[in-house]
């Protein structure tokens, strides 16, 4: 195929100038960070996403000598914080704890100024998490199965406290109304106000990210009935799962790291080599573990499959069910 002459020389610019950006993209990786990177969390300080984005934040600055900040963003399910590092610049020094609202969003809401999938990069996955049911003391039931009864014998009649609209305790709320349980689910903003009205009485019944309640279900100050993942938790052993009495029910959340479209390969390849190896050094993994999360090593392609999964999953979901964000 004949070429026009100046077609010809901006392809060959082009060309003769690819390896000058990726000389200088590798430098960049080499140097980076250089200043102090912003660990966004979409969410309030104190649930689940914001306690592990403090571990991996305290592991990466003391591994790449630079501090990473941890800035909550809280709003609209995770959507403004996610936004947020959407339109940033795709330098490596704006990053999204990502969890699993952002694959729900997807579909949940309509009109997003994003689309995750195509506008975020994905860096590495961290952990995966159930969450868990749990009542305050005061609950008349001990157990999921009587839990079920009782809703039963009192339908609609049960408030449900759960994280904000599109989260993964959200979700697990959903997903017990679709198998039959008459609930009523009240999203709250935040795990930590949500966490407060249980501790206190005010709502007493509740969906959460494990990370978020585990000590106060330890220190019995709340009563765990089951959790969504399809196997127990290792966490909580003698905890059953929702699934042992509602056949084919699992809500699992994820949690791992993302950037702007568009931040070099050569940052996210260094920041997935580091992620690895915190989810092998065994203080980062005992406190995971800790919080009852089971680590999700990586590439970031694997962590690419793992967001479009979990995106057509509840997808299916939200349109079976009708649900809107208001």
């Amino acid at each position: 195929m004949n070429l026009p002459r100046r077609a010809f020389l901006q392809l060959a610019v082009g060309a003769a100038g690819l390896p000058a950006r990726s000389c200088l993209a590798q430098a960049l990786a080499q140097g980076y960070p250089s200043r102090p990177v912003r660990l966004v969390v979409a969410f309030p300080a104190g649930g689940s996403i914001d306690l592990i984005a403090r571990i991996m934040g305290q592991w990466l600055s003391e591994r790449l000598g630079q501090q990473f900040i941890i800035d909550n963003r809280p709003g609209a399910g995770g959507n403004v914080g996610t936004g947020f590092v959407v339109r940033s610049a795709p330098d490596g020094y704006t990053l999204l704890v990502a969890a699993a609202n952002n694959g729900v969003n997807a579909t949940l809401y309509d009109d997003l100024a994003f689309n995750f999938v195509r506008d975020i990069a994905p860096v590495a996955s961290i952990v995966r998490v159930p969450q868990v049911m749990e009542v305050n003391p005061s609950f008349p039931t001990k157990t999921i199965s009587e839990f079920i009864a009782y809703a039963k014998t009192n339908p609609g009649k049960i408030d449900v406290a759960t994280g904000p609209k599109g989260t993964g305790p959200y979700m697990a709320a959903e997903l017990l109304k679709m198998a039959g349980v008459d609930i009523v689910n009240v999203p709250y903003r935040g795990a930590g106000s949500m966490l407060t009205d249980l501790l206190g009485g005010q709502v007493r019944v509740a969906f959460d990210n494990m990370p978020s309640s585990i000590e106060h279900i330890r220190a019995g100050k709340l009563r765990a009935l089951a959790v969504t993942t399809a196997m127990r938790s290792g966490a909580l052993p003698e905890v059953p799962a929702i699934s042992e009495f509602l056949p084919g029910y699992e809500a699992g959340a994820w949690f791992g790291i993302a950037a702007p479209m568009n931040t070099p390969i050569q940052i996210i390849n260094k920041l997935n080599v580091e992620i690895n190896i915190a989810l092998v050094d065994p203080v980062v993994k005992r406190r995971l573990d800790d919080l009852g999360g089971t680590v999700v090593a990586g590439s970031p392609a694997d962590f690419g499959n793992l967001i479009v999964a979990e995106t057509e999953k509840w997808a299916k979901v939200i349109k079976f069910g009708g649900l809107k964000p208001e």
